[in-house]
């Protein structure tokens, strides 16, 4: 039994690597398993290599012999406390991330906001006269108040006014003897329109709407000092645009 068992040693190959003895005889050997056989031996650099393969970088995932399905009970060294520290450090910023992350985006979104809230002032109010009335105004309400300004821009973009304004008028024209007089024809029946989709639900359409509220305080600058320059003040200007 004993010169056996010494020929079983000779004769074993690692179930890794097939490498035997004659190959590499300063490797160390090891049995993980229940293994018979030759796959009952593997080297123990090959073995911690093939666990790590299948680890792929969780320490914590289980681990199984590919023959005898028998889990490896895996004993890591103990940390030195700067590797404890070290890791301990990764571990929380890998959970930190995302919330980190998330903030940046919001953080961004919000100033972006405040400045253009900033510029569209200056562009409607006027250059000197909106900067006096930001630098004469609350901090809080600034940071209040500009990153506002294109929320509601668009909000007022979404909102079709003018059909709600359209089906008004259809419905109580009949009741006004006064617009008859003013719109021949004004009583007439209207054939019957059929329904719109919802511009929100085309992606082209939501795309035009926020970039055509965006875009407007500057539209309506430009078109109020070419249509309006008799008018001294940038803020009527404006709102002259809006309205005619």
């Amino acid at each position: 039994m004993p010169d056996q068992a010494l020929q079983q040693m000779l004769d074993r190959s690692c179930w890794v690597c097939f490498a035997t003895d004659e190959d590499d005889r300063t490797a160390e050997w090891v049995r993980p398993c229940r293994c018979r056989g030759s796959t009952k031996w593997v080297h123990q650099a090959c073995l911690q290599r093939w666990v790590d393969e299948k680890q792929r970088g969780n320490s914590t995932a289980r681990v199984a012999c590919p023959q005898c399905n028998a889990e490896y009970l895996i004993v890591f060294p103990k940390l030195g406390p700067v590797v404890y520290v070290l890791d301990l450090a990764d571990r929380l910023i890998s959970k930190a991330c995302p919330f980190a992350a998330a903030g940046i985006m919001v953080g961004s979104i919000y100033w972006t906001a405040v400045t253009y809230g900033a510029v569209t002032v200056m562009q409607v109010v006027g250059h000197k006269e909106g900067l006096d009335v930001m630098e004469r105004a609350d901090p809080l309400f600034l940071l209040i108040g500009l990153p506002t300004i294109p929320v509601m821009l668009i909000l007022g973009k979404m909102i079709r006014w003018e059909d709600y304004v359209l089906r008004l008028w259809r419905k109580y024209s009949n009741k006004l003897q006064i617009l008859n007089s003013i719109f021949p024809g004004i009583g007439c029946p209207v054939p019957r329109i059929p329904a719109e989709a919802n511009p929100l639900a085309d992606h082209v359409s939501a795309t035009r709407i926020l970039c055509g509220a965006l875009v407007f305080p500057t539209i309506a600058t430009i078109v109020g000092k070419l249509m309006f320059s008799s008018v001294n003040s940038n803020l009527q200007r404006t709102i002259l645009v809006r309205w005619f």
